[in-house]
Order: C-alpha cells, then sequence, then structure tokens
C-alpha cells in the first residue's frame, strides 16, 4: 500500500512538473517572437533593411518519386525570338509516287554575311537659267565615303573587339573594301 501511494505522489509530482516545464516552452516561445519582431521593428526605424523573405526551395520535392499515374515531362527551351529577318527555303525531297504530304519540319541555321557593297549615287545635276548649279543632296545619315553599317562595324571591332588598326584594315580589305591604313 505504501509503495503504491509514493508511486501515485510521484506520478503527481511528474505531471505537475510537465505542466510547468510546458508552460516555461510556450512562454520562452512568446519571448523569443517578442524579440524578433522588436529587432525588425529598431532596424525598419534606423532605416535599415529588414530580414529577406526566404521562400522554401522545394528540394525536398525532387526526392519523392512521382506517382505512377503521371508521366513527368521535360520543358523545352520554348520558341527562340529572332533579332533578323528569317528567310525560308524549302527543300524538296525525292519521294516515290503515291506519298502524302505531311507539312515541313523546320531546322534552323544563323550565319553571318560580310560582304563590300558599294552604291553608286547618281545625283541629278541642273543648271539654272540665272547660271547656278544644282545637283541632288545625298541621302540622310550618309557623311563621307563610308556608309553607316561599315562605321559602325569598325568602331565595334576596334573598341569592343580590341582589334588594332593594321589589323583592321587587313580585315577590311580582305573582305573587299577598298581602304588605306590613314582612312
Amino acid at each position: 500500500m505504501e509503495q503504491q501511494r509514493l508511486l501515485e505522489k510521484a506520478l503527481r509530482e511528474n505531471a505537475e512538473q510537465q505542466q510547468v516545464l510546458l508552460k516555461a516552452l510556450s512562454e520562452n516561445a512568446e519571448q523569443k517572437r517578442m524579440i524578433a519582431e522588436l529587432r525588425e521593428e529598431v532596424a525598419r526605424l534606423k532605416g535599415l533593411n529588414g530580414r529577406p523573405p526566404i521562400k522554401p526551395s522545394r528540394m525536398d520535392q525532387g526526392t519523392t518519386p512521382t506517382p505512377a499515374g503521371k508521366h513527368g515531362r521535360r520543358r523545352g527551351r520554348g520558341k527562340t525570338t529572332f533579332r533578323v529577318r528569317v528567310e525560308d527555303q524549302v527543300v524538296a525531297a525525292e519521294v516515290p509516287p503515291g506519298s502524302r504530304f505531311k507539312g515541313y519540319e523546320d531546322f534552323v541555321v544563323q550565319d553571318l554575311v560580310l560582304q563590300a557593297r558599294t552604291i553608286r549615287y547618281r545625283r541629278e545635276r541642273w543648271i539654272t537659267p540665272d547660271g547656278r548649279t544644282v545637283i541632288a543632296p545625298l541621302p540622310s545619315g550618309l557623311s563621307g565615303h563610308f556608309g553607316p553599317e561599315l562605321r559602325r562595324f569598325v568602331l565595334a571591332q576596334y573598341h569592343q573587339g580590341q582589334v588594332t588598326v593594321p589589323r583592321l584594315v587587313q580585315q577590311l580589305q580582305g573582305i573587299g573594301i577598298s581602304i588605306s591604313t590613314r582612312r
């Protein structure tokens, strides 16, 4: 009988200790939350940035197997947008008679064409009745004997590509531009 009474007393004391411990833990959690809020408030008042919003990484979802009913599809790159005009060329196939046409399969090739282009502007020249000569003006954007695209290319090669002047002249002459080293 005595042992049973001692056991009940120990159980009551254990239950009371558990209640005190749970109360202390909840108060501790509440104080930690309050401290975090107060620190954020101080940082906001000082003009500092607060804590960054951290979103879950979802790495754990990558470790779980996918359900048997759903097959995982790989996402493609999507459509590519071209900065230049796309030129279409149809390539014909040799097929036996009786074959059915099912459409086209696209294959995109990007290329760069560097070629010299020389334009001769034949400007009209008129003499007025009072003896003045009138010559038709050049199109806007032209200054000198080199076009704006050639100027843009030379500047890009020189500044961005760090191509030296002798190599640049050699490159332009190789493309077909008639230019001297001084120009």
